[in-house]
This record gives structure tokens, C-alpha cells and sequence, in this order.
């Protein structure tokens, strides 16, 4: 038996390979269409999954505002930060985060199913969020993926 066959093939940043992928989120649900998007900005569908390295896919999000909030959620789902200052707590609703930039509902939603690490950082840069149905990345020739 060749047991050379057997080894782990470990990806690194130089052999992994970042396709580009467009998934539309027209009357989609916002947290089943954010933890798709983790998986391909992870890269966990491909089988060279390496959790230490960037091997996922460039993911461009179009149609970020027609996405859907199941039961109250417009009113009652509430984004909390902190300015830093005593006292500081902010909040808002997801009408209000929608009403300022919907893309920012993606995003947040996306970054907190990401490591909260320099990985992290490193991954959510390939996530691009887009309003309306045009993007600015045609020369990538992206692929549409439906999920």
C-alpha cells in the first residue's frame, strides 16, 4: 500500500485559489443568505480547507436591499455599540441600520459569523456588498451561485 497517498495537503496563501462569486439576495432571509456568504468567504465548501489561511472565494452581495427580516424583527432586532465614553451605549433598529445603508445589515451580519481575529479582518475584505443590481466587478468575470 502507498501510504504517500495518504498525506494532508495543507493550503497556504500561495497555492490557495480565490474565485469570485456573486450571490443574489433578492427576498432572501438575512441570516440563512449572511452564514452562506461566511462559508464562501471561509472557503469550508472547497476540499483544500485550511482553517489558518484566506482560501475562500470573493463573494459580491447585489441586491442588499430587498433582503427580508422574519416576524418583528424590523422593530424589535437591536444593533448595540459602544462609543468608548462612560455612558456611551448606542443603539438601533434594523429599520434604522436599512434606512442609513442596507448593505450595512450584510455586513454586520456577516462579519459577527467570521473569526474574530486577524483572519477575520483578512476575510471580510472579501466580501462586497452592493444595494442595487449593478457592481464594479465585471472584469473578474464572477460566477453566479444560487443558494
Amino acid at each position: 500500500m502507498d501510504t504517500l497517498s495518504f498525506k494532508t495537503i495543507s493550503l497556504n496563501k500561495a497555492t490557495a485559489e480565490n474565485n469570485w462569486l456573486i450571490v443574489d439576495a433578492d427576498s432572501k432571509v438575512l441570516g440563512r443568505v449572511a452564514s452562506e456568504i461566511a462559508k464562501l468567504i471561509r472557503g469550508k465548501h472547497k476540499p483544500g480547507y485550511t482553517p489558518h489561511v484566506n482560501c475562500g472565494d470573493n463573494v459580491i452581495v447585489i441586491n442588499a436591499d430587498k433582503l427580508r427580516l422574519t416576524g418583528k424583527k424590523w422593530t424589535d432586532k437591536v444593533y448595540v455599540r459602544h462609543t468608548g465614553f462612560p455612558g456611551g451605549q448606542r443603539k438601533t433598529t434594523a429599520n434604522e441600520m436599512k434606512a442609513k445603508s442596507s448593505t450595512l445589515l450584510v455586513e454586520s451580519a456577516v462579519r459577527g459569523m467570521l473569526p474574530k481575529n486577524k483572519l477575520g479582518s483578512q476575510l471580510f475584505k472579501n466580501l462586497y456588498v452592493y444595494e442595487g443590481n449593478e457592481h464594479p466587478h465585471e472584469a473578474q468575470q464572477p460566477k453566479e451561485i444560487t443558494l
